[in-house]
């Protein structure tokens, strides 16, 4: 009877499986890191904001800005962990574990900061939200923002309540004098949706603060300032947060080590031809 051999990994080979897991998950971010790039210098340019800097209010608060920042991170993160399990570089898989570890670590800190100085950090969302609140009109993607977390979101009105667009020089109640439509308003995104609308009524928030109003507010408009609705879901949805931060460290933990394996398995295969 023949003998039968029995043949074992070679213990420096490098592992396909591993080095192309982590090409695969990072070619997607790579892209993804891109289109939110991409996104965000859009955004930009339809603003003219390249040419006019100074039309930025608050550049920490506008949403393009955001995208371009988070869009850079994801771009450089995905790059590195893409190219270099790809090409089997340990400097790049050296900078995309340090990356992932940084990126670990600013998180924890956001987290701890957030529950330690959350008094200022409300305050702060406040004073920023009120910012928006006043240039409503001024930036496209800043009244989106407001809209979507009016209409979509928190379903809500002003920071405190309706009475907090009086700060917006469309919707204050002097600005009728010189001719304003929405002068003691509010936008649209504040109304309640109907489920019999077909079309959105956009003009549902005029005069809905004025003293001679005849009808309900209450049915009208949204009188839960987003403050206050923010804390709500929150609290409603705290499970699900910590949950999602959870998942997300742990993924990044996983990657962190998936790198530094890979980077023993090409090191051991380097030493061996050597």
């Amino acid at each position: 009877m023949p003998s039968i051999r029995k043949y074992r990994r070679d213990t420096t080979e490098v592992s396909c499986c591993l080095k192309y897991v982590i090409f695969g998950v990072n070619v997607l971010f790579w892209f993804l890191g891109l289109i939110v790039l991409a996104v965000g210098i859009w955004a930009w340019t339809e603003k003219d904001t390249f040419s006019n800097l100074s039309r930025l209010t608050n550049i920490a608060l506008d949403p393009a800005f955001i995208f371009i920042c988070c869009g850079t991170i994801t771009f450089i993160i995905g790059f590195t962990g893409c190219i270099g399990a790809l090409r089997e570089n340990t400097c790049l898989l050296a900078c995309y574990a340090v990356f992932l570890a940084l990126l670990l670590l600013a998180e924890m800190t956001t987290g701890i900061l957030f529950f330690v100085f959350k008094d200022w950090i409300k305050t702060q969302a406040t004073t920023g939200f009120q910012t928006f609140i006043t240039h409503y009109r001024e930036d496209p993607d800043q009244q989106n923002l407001i809209d979507w977390i009016q209409e979509e979101w928190l379903q809500c009105c002003g920071v405190e309540g309706p009475r907090d667009w009086d700060r917006n020089a469309y919707f204050n109640c002097s600005s009728g004098v010189v001719g304003s439509r929405e002068a003691c308003g509010v936008p649209f995104s504040c109304c309640r949706t109907k489920p019999q609308d077909i079309i959105r009524n956009k003009q549902c928030g005029y005069d809905v603060r004025k003293p001679t109003y005849n009808y309900d507010i209450a049915k009208i408009i949204y009188e839960k300032g987003c403050l206050e609705a923010a804390e709500e879901w929150f609290d409603h949805n705290l499970l699900v947060v910590a949950t999602s931060a959870v998942c997300t460290a742990f993924a990044q933990i996983l990657g962190i080590c998936f790198a530094q394996n890979l980077r023993a398995d090409i090191f051991a295969q380097k030493s061996k031809w050597h």
